[in-house]
């Protein structure tokens, strides 16, 4: 810093504007240009490639087969998914049990369903009869009192939604898992000390807290259930991709049928995304001040128009 002398006093001189010069970014420039240029290269190719038949696919989009199965596998979603959140709940509490026996009857359970795939064990359950042509229920070793045809007993859905849901419920298990030991254990004993039960300090303190961390895997894996439903085409069971693929091949069209398929996948995705999205954001009160903006509250800010709402 400079002085400037006055009537023997040293003053500070007024300090220089400083010229800043923005640093140039050469290399961002070129990296936009060259993805514009893929990207346009793309949707024209898209846009004028005759061969995805797309209005093919907007006459086909709506028919009786196709809502039929975007249907089906809607409620296979939410029923698999029904199932894997609540058995999963019920094998995480068995793994952290105190008893061995059932702590490790719960690890050989997740160790069974995650360790093999989830298409191999689609097909086994709609092939059950190979293993066993009727299922018995009675005496343990000893007289059965009903007998049931294996097949009539576990139809098509039934099968696809036992490989999805029991496969589903190996991994739910270890999200809640996760979801619980990451609460402090002090949490537990200060509700104790209040007097609370286990069930209400279950319910009200160490639930509400684990949320944060169940939520979001528990989000990707309804996504991706979403997307897994297609495996049972092996069952096979009327799904999405079933009775799309069934018009493609009688209309020798598949690839569009194919194209159109995954547009739903898409779009069901992205509205599940939306609203785990929200759900995260509901259970974040409490861990920041504020909390982040919708992408409602985005588009108002960037257009001016404000962000409460």
């Amino acid at each position: 810093m400079t002085t400037v002398e006055t009537d023997g006093l040293k003053t500070p001189a007024r300090a220089q504007a400083i010229d800043a010069v923005p640093v140039r970014h050469p290399g961002r420039w070129v990296a936009v240009i060259v993805l514009a240029v893929v990207l346009a290269m793309a949707v024209h190719s898209v846009l004028t490639n005759p061969s995805w038949g797309w209005g093919f696919q907007r006459d086909n989009a709506f028919t009786g087969a196709v809502l039929e199965g975007l249907r089906n596998t809607l409620w296979l979603t939410v029923a698999a998914m029904f199932i894997g959140l609540g058995l999963g709940v019920v094998v995480a509490v068995m793994r952290l049990s105190s008893n061995p026996i059932l702590s490790s009857a719960a690890w050989l359970y997740t160790w069974a369903f995650r360790g093999t795939p989830v298409y191999v064990q689609l097909l086994l359950w709609a092939q059950i009869g190979s293993l066993y042509r009727q299922i018995s229920l009675g005496v343990p070793f000893g007289p059965a009192w009903f007998t049931f045809d294996a097949n009539s007993l576990i139809p098509a859905f039934a099968a696809a939604l036992l490989g999805l849901g029991l496969n589903e419920a190996a991994y739910m298990a270890e999200i809640v898992r996760a979801g619980l030991i990451s609460v402090d254990h002090g949490q537990r004993e200060a509700a104790e000390a209040l007097g609370m039960s286990p069930m209400q300090t279950m319910r009200r303190i160490i639930l509400p807290q684990a949320m944060r961390v169940i939520i979001p895997p528990t989000g990707n894996e309804t996504i991706s259930m979403l997307k897994t439903t297609s495996l049972v085409v092996v069952v096979p069971y009327y799904e999405l991709l079933f009775n799309a693929e069934a018009i493609g091949h009688r209309t020798f069209q598949p690839f569009p049928m194919l194209i159109m398929a995954s547009l739903y996948y898409l779009a069901l995705s992205s509205v599940l995304m939306v609203g785990q999205y929200y759900i995260e954001r509901h259970y974040a009160r409490g861990t920041s001040r504020t909390l982040p903006l919708t992408p409602i509250q985005r588009v108002l800010k960037m257009v001016g128009v404000g962000s409460s709402m």
